[in-house]
């Protein structure tokens, strides 16, 4: 099911950026010199589907680092908690050990030969027969 799912997702993207890179076959010069606009010295010439789509990564891959970097807050406390738990399982387990050590054996008195709950075995609490 998820193959058929990234399939139904992942071909049309696919037809689509094709006939977007069809469409704009073009060639763009991107200047990266802002005072010589005539004859810049930092300048790529790329076709514009190509730009387009290195935009779209470099904005995917700053939105990542963005979001990455404000999670750490979150991070940092789960790593925080599973710590303190880490030591309270420990901490848990020590004490447990310790008073099954420190238990003594339980100590049971025996059963009287003959006699039941209610008085001799095989009458209830009327003292009928079983």
């Amino acid at each position: 099911m998820r193959k058929f799912l990234t399939a139904l997702i992942v071909i049309p993207l696919g037809l689509i950026l094709v006939a977007f890179a069809v469409a704009n076959r073009h060639f763009v010069t991107v200047s990266f010199d802002p005072f010589i606009a005539n004859d810049p010295s930092l300048s790529v010439t790329l076709p514009l589907f190509l730009l387009m789509i290195l935009v779209a990564a470099l904005g995917v891959f700053a939105g990542g680092c963005a979001v990455w970097f404000g999670q750490r807050h979150w991070r940092r406390a789960a790593r925080r908690h599973e710590a303190d738990s880490r030591a309270a399982r420990l901490e848990l387990a020590d004490l447990r050990a310790q008073a099954a050590a420190a238990k003594p054996g339980s100590q049971r008195l025996p059963v009287p030969s003959g006699v039941g709950l209610y008085g001799p075995i095989g009458r209830d609490k009327q003292r009928a027969t079983l």
